[in-house]
């Protein structure tokens, strides 16, 4: 793409009338799709979430579990309109393209990008502690790295090897992650005394805003289902139904474990692994095994879906012309993408064997926050768009639902940290110098073969 044309960009590459992107498979099913929004949503968090969420509010972490999903609906709701008008690989990356242009496109594609990367390092360094209990030589020096190197490199090659085996793994591996918390609550549901549930004594305002923010962490991690629309079979009509469908399940199964942590385990605010604490409490010593290996395996499942969109996006950016097209080349047999999966696979290695996870957390959760702004904003700007296909996901009540998304999304923005929101905004800053260096490059490129 040379300078001359860039202002076609949003009508030819990220268009949601431009035909399927050339060579990629669409394989992936509506129920598919909806355990990649459950991969997506269940990692770590909820096996530590119940003890530090019960040390703020009590039982009225129950209330808290419900208003989250709640909240964190109302932006599900304006992803699962703006999805539904498009067809193609990218997610936010492409809804911004169409709504805004190519800078802001390439600025969210950026952010997208880096917040899957920092969260996929998070989640593998979580992998470690959780194994560690297991096999303790695997959480620090050289056993951890040779673990998580492993473990990315294996990934790489299973998305390397085709999106089939890709969505195969994932549905098997979302079974093994569900299957532990589902017997969990069954069998810790019959065992739940009313007295525990004392709603008598209001939380402080403030640490109840605490508590839903905390958990909105636990909620998110759907939208990395929706950038590989270009590899779903049906994805206008299939995305909504995933994101609403996962999401309910998801905000079901969390009060459910609440309520059995709540009355299994007396001392639950001070429980460090409160799922494992309550099992051994409920079932056994081997309970608590079984719900540190169940971690381990969400935790893998995250990981899967999370490989699956970071590889995905520099493939959009790269179709779009404002990347190298290198990263754009499919295998010619599996058809996946090679060189953007390598490319993100080696950042991966490189930040998980080199930071903390907790300071990649947050990053991860602030950059995709301000993804989540835009695309709410995109919302209203597309509904006037002529050449954008029509919502087969629409919602009522005009702009109220956005407006209060955004508002949402602020609130949560302006409670995170200075130090990550500072270092957030300098990669932002990164972003768009790339986007200046690159596309002066095509303008001098364009300008010599004249």
């Amino acid at each position: 793409m040379t300078a001359g044309n860039e202002q076609s960009f949003t009508t030819s590459a990220t268009s949601s009338t431009s035909s399927s992107s050339p060579g990629l498979v669409r394989a992936v099913g509506r129920w598919d799709l909806v355990a990649l929004v459950i991969n997506g949503i269940v990692g770590a968090g909820i096996f530590g979430l119940p003890a530090k969420v019960y040390a703020l509010i009590g039982p009225w972490s129950i209330v808290a579990i419900i208003a989250c999903a709640v909240l964190i609906g109302i932006v599900v709701l304006c992803f699962a309109e703006v999805s539904s008008r498009f067809t193609e690989t990218g997610g936010p990356y492409l809804y911004t393209a169409e709504a805004f242009g190519p800078f802001t496109a390439f600025v969210v594609g950026w952010l997208l990008w880096l917040a899957r990367i920092a969260g996929i390092c998070a989640i593998a360094g979580i992998l470690a502690e959780y194994l560690s209990f297991l096999v303790p030589s695997v959480g620090s020096g050289v056993p951890r790295a040779l673990m998580l190197s492993s473990v990315i490199v294996a990934f790489t090659a299973l998305h390397v090897s085709g999106v089939k085996r890709t969505v195969r793994f994932g549905n098997l591996i979302t079974i093994a992650k569900l299957v532990p918390l589902f017997l969990f609550v069954i069998i810790g549901l019959p065992n739940v005394e009313v007295r525990a549930f004392d709603f008598s004594m209001m939380p402080e305002r403030s640490a109840f805003s605490s508590a839903v923010l905390l958990l909105a962490f636990a909620f998110v991690g759907w939208e990395t289902a929706l950038v590989a629309a270009g590899e779903l079979r049906d994805p206008r009509r299939d995305t909504p139904f995933a994101l609403l469908a996962g999401l309910a399940g998801v905000a079901f199964l969390y009060v459910g474990i609440q309520m059995v942590c709540i009355t299994s385990l007396p001392e639950l605010a001070k429980s460090s692994r409160p799922l494992a604490d309550a099992a051994v409490t409920l079932i056994g010593p081997i309970g608590g095994t079984a719900i540190v290996i169940g971690a381990s395996v969400s935790i893998l499942g995250t990981l899967n879906g999370g490989m699956l969109t970071i590889s995905r996006i520099p493939f959009a950016m790269a179709e779009a012309g404002q990347i190298p097209r290198v990263f754009a080349s499919l295998h010619p047999v599996f058809r996946t993408p090679v060189p953007s999966i390598l490319l993100s696979t080696l950042v991966v290695l490189a930040l998980t064997l080199t930071s903390t996870h907790v300071y990649v957390l947050t990053i991860s959760t602030i950059a995709r926050l301000i993804v989540f702004a835009v695309t709410c904003a995109a919302l209203p700007v597309l509904r006037k768009r002529e050449r954008t296909l029509p919502a087969k996901f629409t919602l009522v009540g005009g702009v109220t639902i956005p407006v209060a998304a955004f508002a949402l999304i602020a609130w949560l923005l302006a409670s995170t940290s200075g130090r990550e929101t500072r270092d957030v905004l300098v990669a932002t800053g990164v972003g768009a110098l790339i986007y200046i260096v690159l596309k002066r490059q095509r303008y001098a490129s364009a300008v010599e073969n004249r």
